[in-house]
């Protein structure tokens, strides 16, 4: 039994939530995200709560049954504060610059490595960390892990991306005889 499928999503003040052929929309001061619910389940939507019921006992049903709770959830949150992710850049010599919507590395290779900013983030440099913000969670992680894909984090130095707050295990190098 999921237990997230099971709770209800409450809808706070200045949210709109719709739902028609299966795409559920949802408007809050932030903006608007969208979503298209499988034939699985079905969304049922009160006046201050949204419940998600599975159709039938097959194993999908059961998966998106709390798939589908959560992902309401994080778009009502979404909406109304937003998410964000911060990545720390530590290492000799690496920087990183923003103009616009590009990103310019310094990450110790013989070129600069550019990236493009998607559409419907803002990201913020200070200093060695940058921070993404959106309200589309998925979207906010997925530019975070291809950013920190670009110089992992190396376990000898501790030089590359990592999140703040992450915690990486050095590990000892050569030793001298």
């Amino acid at each position: 039994m999921s237990r997230i499928g099971k709770k209800p999503i409450s809808i706070p003040a200045g949210v709109e939530v719709t739902l028609q052929a299966n795409v559920l929309s949802v408007k809050g001061p932030k903006g608007t995200l969208t979503f298209t619910t499988r034939r699985e389940v079905a969304v049922v939507i009160g006046e201050q709560e949204i419940t998600v019921e599975k159709k039938g006992s097959t194993k999908l049903a059961q998966a998106m049954w709390g798939t589908t709770a959560k992902m309401i959830s994080n778009m009502i949150e979404g909406v109304t504060t937003g998410f964000q992710k911060q990545l720390e850049l530590n290492g000799v010599g690496y920087r990183m610059n923003i103009a616009g919507k590009k990103i310019t590395f310094a990450l110790g290779f013989s070129h600069p490595v550019e990236s493009v900013v998607p559409e419907g983030l803002e990201v913020t440099i200070e200093g060695n960390v940058m921070t993404i913000k959106g309200i589309d969670r998925q979207q906010v992680g997925q530019f975070a892990a291809v950013t920190r894909k670009l110089k992992p984090v190396e376990p000898y130095k501790g030089k590359g991306f990592r999140y703040v707050g992450e915690v990486v295990r050095r590990k000892e190098g050569k030793k001298a005889s």
